[in-house]
């Protein structure tokens, strides 16, 4: 996670620092200028001045008391989603000092005033690198008050200046305006976000889904993730409007806990089992808090014990902070977001990951086989000039995540707002040993949502097997650059598939070249013989084909297997057979149990074979117990599969 960090724009902090430092001046930021193009894409305030914290306050700290979740307040952009990313952050030590780096050597030291320069560094994670942002420290106000994020502490400036430094990475600070707290928690982990709709899925009425919810839920946040959560607003009227509950529409909160709570008292609370599952949030307004049961004042707190209750770190103040039943919770909220930080640090005694990034490209084309852009799968005729990437799920289930990132774009008055493209991805089963890019459809097992979003997405459990990932835009035609990341269990060797047939080398013309190519997908086989006392067997296939092989899983105690599995085989030879072996897995030295040979000729119309087995070498015709159906395509054509 913590990977190396790049300069953005080529400024160095120390250096820059060294210079003001030697020259006795402080820093002016020539890349974010104190003006209006800082500021605005479209719209203008007027009479904002632009003041140093020291203008400001007499006493400037970048932090007062420490960093918490309560420090934070919104400004007057509609920034409520960077704010509750922010108090996420605070409430995470770890990742608060790698997005404020040497935040000791960054602080204010009243002692020497000489060594102040007004210059500040934060780090974010983008599109697959950490970035090491500058600015000056010059902050936009109106009436000597800041007209952005600020602190409860009129003389702390660490969130107006973390802000500055994402607003001069995102183009201008209106950028920031309804902005997406997603991709905050995104830039300020490294992390994969993962956004659930509640109203979807049915949670409030079905109570285990709602459990298993939770565990999830809680899971990210013990293992230092960060969750925020919203209430759709369906109109723009329902912005910020306030429910008789408390709750705001449309407005990002902060999750700053979740825990399962013991009720009762004393020695009796340890024996009754009875905990309720809570979570606790923050308004970034700061005030404003939900008003139904557990809320700060309300009689359902005397049921728990005061030990408990200062655990909890529970306050009656209007501090916007405030504790809920997670039932409750999926009753009202509408979304709720967990970054997740992916752990692939192999010290660690919880789950680790493996990780493959790949940064991929749509480019346009007239040519079919280089064109790189072809929409989503509605678009049949286009639809496979898309990137393809090819991966492996090496256990005989695996859980696997994906994420699709395209490529931030910045906003200001020169370009204007920077849109996001509609994108997504399927993900295909396909041949064991396909090395090539796919040219016809192949089963789709998984697909995530379409959406106009800087990332997508997808949780999905797969079986063994080989895959391929197909990145799009929605429509046709877009270009754009995007970063693919996959987490396995296990190392899944992803990488992209370039090329659309086998390349001809100084030795095709010695060696020969394929001549056809052969799909061959074993189905399903039956009758097979018993192989062990309890009346069963462990089969696997093999198929051969000129010296290659493709080898299937084995399908445990089962005499009628259901294979599903396929090899491509581009043929120099299409005179020789494909051989389809089965064989009985055993611990010391596996048993075969017949075979079929098949002339995978591309003029033969019939493509569903059901054949019977037959014996090895000059026994050939020789009958063994039991059938196979396979599905074979060939084709002289070598991109026609």
């Amino acid at each position: 996670m913590f990977s190396s960090v790049k300069p953005y724009e080529n400024q160095r902090y120390s250096t820059l620092k060294k210079e003001c430092l030697r020259k006795k001046q402080l820093f002016e930021d020539p890349l974010f200028p104190a003006n209006d193009d800082s500021l605005f894409y479209k719209s203008r305030i007027q009479g904002i001045q632009w003041k140093r914290p020291k203008e400001i306050c007499d006493d400037p700290r970048l932090f007062v008391d420490g960093i918490s979740s309560h420090d934070l307040h919104q400004g007057q952009v509609g920034n409520c989603w960077f704010v509750a990313a922010c108090s996420s952050l605070a409430s995470r030590e770890a990742l608060w000092q790698k997005v404020i780096p040497d935040w000791k050597e960054q602080e204010w030291n009243p002692e020497k005033p000489e060594s102040y320069a007004g210059i500040f560094h934060f780090q974010f994670w983008r599109f697959g690198q950490w970035l090491d942002v500058v600015i000056d420290d010059r902050l936009p106000t109106l009436h000597n008050q800041l007209i952005y994020c600020h602190s409860n502490s009129r003389n702390e400036f660490w969130c107006a200046l973390v802000e500055k430094a994402y607003a001069k990475l995102s183009g201008c600070y209106e950028a920031l305006d309804g902005g997406n707290t997603a991709d905050a928690l995104v830039d300020f982990t490294g992390g994969v976000s993962e956004p659930i709709d509640l109203t979807e899925g049915d949670y409030i009425t079905d109570e285990a889904k709602r459990n298993l919810l939770f565990e999830r839920v809680l899971k990210v946040h013990n293992r230092g993730g960060l969750i925020s959560c919203s209430i759709k607003a369906t109109s723009a009227a329902d912005m910020e409007a306030r429910l008789a509950c408390g709750l705001v529409k449309g407005h990002a909160y902060a999750v700053t806990d979740v825990r399962k709570v013991r009720l009762g008292h004393g020695l009796l609370s340890f024996f009754k089992s009875e905990k309720l599952d809570m979570i606790r949030m923050r308004n970034p307004w700061g005030e404003r808090e939900w008003n139904g049961p557990w809320s700060d004042t309300s009689e359902e707190w005397q049921k728990v014990s005061k030990s408990e209750r200062e655990k909890m770190g529970m306050t009656v103040e209007d501090d916007g902070e405030f504790w809920m039943t997670f039932e409750d919770f999926c009753k009202y909220f509408t979304d709720i977001i967990k970054c997740r930080l992916i752990n692939t640090s192999y010290l660690s005694i919880h789950k680790t990951w493996e990780e493959a990034v790949l940064h991929g490209v749509w480019t346009r084309s007239e040519d079919p086989l280089k064109n790189r852009s072809g929409g989503c799968i509605n678009h049949k005729d286009t639809f496979l000039q898309n990137p393809q990437y090819v991966f492996d799920v090496k256990k005989a289930e695996d859980e696997v995540l994906i994420s699709i990132q395209q490529k931030p774009k910045r906003t200001s008055r020169k370009e204007g707002k920077g849109e996001n493209l509609a994108i997504g991805f399927d993900i295909h089963k396909v041949e064991l040993n396909r090395n090539y890019r796919m040219h016809t459809l192949q089963q789709k097992v998984a697909s995530s949502i379409y959406i106009n979003s800087r990332s997508v997405f997808l949780r999905t459990d797969l079986k063994e097997g080989r895959y391929v990932i197909i990145p799009t835009t929605f429509d046709p035609g877009h270009v754009g650059e995007f970063l693919l990341r996959i987490f396995t269990d296990v190392p899944s060797d992803c990488r992209e598939l370039t090329l659309d047939e086998p390349p001809h080398t100084c030795w095709s013309g010695m060696c020969g070249y394929p001549q056809v190519v052969s799909q061959i997908h074993v189905l399903t086989a039956a009758g097979l013989k018993n192989q062990d006392s309890q009346g069963g067997a462990d089969p696997y296939v093999i198929i051969k084909c000129e010296g290659q092989k493709v080898r299937s899983p084995v399908k445990k105690d089962t005499l009628s297997p259901e294979f599903d599995v396929k090899g491509l085989f581009y043929r120099k030879k299409p005179g020789q057979p494909i051989i389809v072996q089965i064989w009985n897995h055993n611990l010391i030295s596996d048993e075969f149990m017949g075979q079929v040979a098949l002339k995978g000729d591309p003029n033969d119309l019939q493509t569903v074979h059901t054949l019977h087995l037959q014996d090895r070498g000059n026994r050939r015709s020789n009958d063994l117990p039991g059938t196979i159906a396979v599905r074979l395509l060939s084709s002289n054509n070598l991109t026609n599969v």
